[in-house]
């Protein structure tokens, strides 16, 4: 009861949609920011207090980037990517010791509502190994998703090693050919989103297209 009044007493709203189960599973939390972030995606994406409670326990807000916090503090305008959870969690049911593109993405294609859902919220599947021709020449995209909020096709790349510059350009090539063949002229622009065992900040911090990301994943 005094936690519950603490978090009255800071001004937090707790809307009606919130039954006790759902406040029960925030009253543990002392930031009020962190709060503020589990009802408002409660509320969006219809949760029940156990899919929060989940999302409580795989510290899905501590996996956020300290600039998008801070957007949902000050009420900015956010973007496709802002929500991707860094790690980003990737189910092993079947215990695989041994990792490689093939499995990290047979992995994720078990559960991938899960893995969507770990990206943020709006995502909707096209197709796995998506293949484009370029030239003479097929290439096979390794998971193309689109937002249906953000109104944009999203290419996902995997990579079982440390993001390395020459992953910049090849995700760079299957964005462009998105935005040219399949994007519709009311669509906005393709995201790029490399998924790696390791990041490499400068990498990133010396690409020029800044709707690319890296993140990691781990296996849980």
């Amino acid at each position: 009861m005094r936690q519950f009044y603490y978090i009255i007493a800071k001004g937090v709203a707790l809307p009606h949609q919130l039954s006790w189960s759902h406040i029960l599973s925030l009253l543990p939390i002392d930031d009020i920011n962190e709060i503020n972030y589990y009802i408002d995606i409660s509320i969006k994406q219809s949760l029940s207090y156990r899919e929060l409670r989940n999302k409580i326990k795989n510290n899905e807000y501590h996996r956020l980037d300290t600039e998008i916090k801070n957007k949902l503090i000050n009420k900015e305008k956010s973007n496709v990517v802002d929500f991707v959870k860094n790690p980003i969690m990737i189910k092993n049911n079947n215990n695989y010791e041994i990792m490689s593109e093939k499995i990290l993405k047979k992995l994720i294609l078990e559960d991938i509502e899960f893995f969507m859902k770990e990206l943020g919220n709006s995502f909707s599947f096209i197709g796995s190994e998506y293949k484009i021709r370029i030239g003479n020449n097929y290439n096979y995209i390794d998971l193309l998703l689109f937002n249906y909020e953000y109104n944009c096709f999203v290419v996902i790349e995997l990579k079982v090693t440390e993001l390395k510059k020459e992953h910049i350009g090849q995700i760079q090539v299957y964005m462009n050919y998105i935005d040219e063949n399949l994007k519709k002229f009311n669509q906005n622009k393709t995201i790029g989103i490399i998924i790696c065992k390791q990041n490499n900040k400068y990498v990133i911090k010396y690409c020029s297209d800044d709707r690319i990301i890296a993140r990691e994943y781990e296996l849980v």
